[in-house]
């Protein structure tokens, strides 16, 4: 006689406060840009100590007073921890693009929030492109 099945209950996957390497968002919004420095990745973190723009201060000070509306071509910027849960409009090459950056996009580029390609859907073969088309009455 067959043993009976183990029924295993899943326990519901909970939503837990999000942490980069340890540290919650607060936490990062509340250290300086040379506390921050240790925690990033290598690109961002050379960008970092390399100096910001002018249009990148500016961006950021634009973040910092509040601005409801705030647009940009800046598809090179870093997202800084005191972005998130913020919206910013980014140029994707043809228009602004309405991003509201969340906790997991931190340390990440602008720019890969606005995709500048669009997805490509392909249709169905046309008259002639395949053998079995070759028997398809025409209209």
């Amino acid at each position: 006689m067959a043993a009976p099945k183990k029924t295993q209950k899943r326990m519901p996957r909970r939503r837990e406060e999000f942490t980069y390497r340890g540290f919650t968002i607060d936490e990062l919004k509340a250290k300086g840009i040379s506390e921050l420095l240790p925690l990033m990745p290598a690109r961002p973190r050379r960008k970092i100590v390399r100096g910001f723009s002018r249009g990148e201060e500016t961006l950021l000070t634009k973040i910092r007073q509040g601005d409801e509306k705030v647009r940009t071509h800046l598809r090179e910027m870093i997202v800084m921890p005191e972005m998130i849960g913020k919206t910013i409009e980014i140029y994707n090459g043809k228009e602004f693009t309405k991003v509201e950056f969340q906790p997991e996009s931190v340390f990440h580029y602008l720019g890969e929030f606005a995709l500048t390609r669009k997805r490509v859907s392909h249709g169905s073969a046309g008259i002639g492109a395949t053998r079995g088309s070759k028997y398809v009455p025409l209209k």
